[in-house]
C-alpha cells in the first residue's frame, strides 16, 4: 500500500527516524519525540533543520533545557562558535532558572572549552 502524501518521507536508511515520525504524527506536541527527531535529523546530516527544531523546543514554555546543550554541540561541530556560545549561555540561564544545576554545569564546561576560538564567526 503506498504511503500517504501527508506522511513525511524519511530516509529508508533510518528506521528509527521513521518510527519517531510515525509517533509524532499521532502526538505532535510530544517534546521528547520532537527532540528525538532533531537528533535523528542531525544523524542524517540535516543539521540545519535539526537546529530549527531545537530552537523551537528551547523557546517552549518551559524551555526544554537539553535543546540548548545539543544546539551548542551541533553549532560547535559546524564551526559556528559564537552561535554556540549564545545558545550555551542562554541554556545555562534557563537551566539554573529551572533548578537543573547539573545541566547548567555541563553547558558551562562546554562553554569554557571554547575559550576564544572562533570569536565573531557568524
Amino acid at each position: 500500500m503506498p504511503e500517504s502524501p501527508a506522511q513525511p518521507s524519511p530516509s529508508p536508511a533510518n528506521p528509527r527516524r521513521q518510527r519517531i515520525e510515525t509517533m509524532l504524527a499521532e502526538d505532535p506536541g510530544d517534546v521528547f519525540l520532537r527532540y528525538s527527531l532533531a537528533l535523528a535529523m542531525d544523524s542524517d546530516g540535516e543539521w540545519e533543520p535539526c537546529l530549527e527544531i531545537l530552537e523551537d523546543l528551547a523557546r517552549g514554555s518551559p524551555a526544554y533545557v537539553p535543546a540548548f546543550q545539543m544546539s551548542g554541540q551541533i553549532l560547535v561541530a559546524h564551526g559556528k562558535i559564537d552561535d554556540a556560545r549564545r545558545a550555551l549561555r542562554e541554556g545555562i540561564e534557563q537551566a539554573r532558572g529551572q533548578g537543573l544545576d547539573h545541566a547548567a554545569a555541563e553547558m558551562a564546561e562546554l562553554l569554557a572549552t571554547l575559550g576564544s576560538a572562533g570569536e565573531h564567526d557568524s
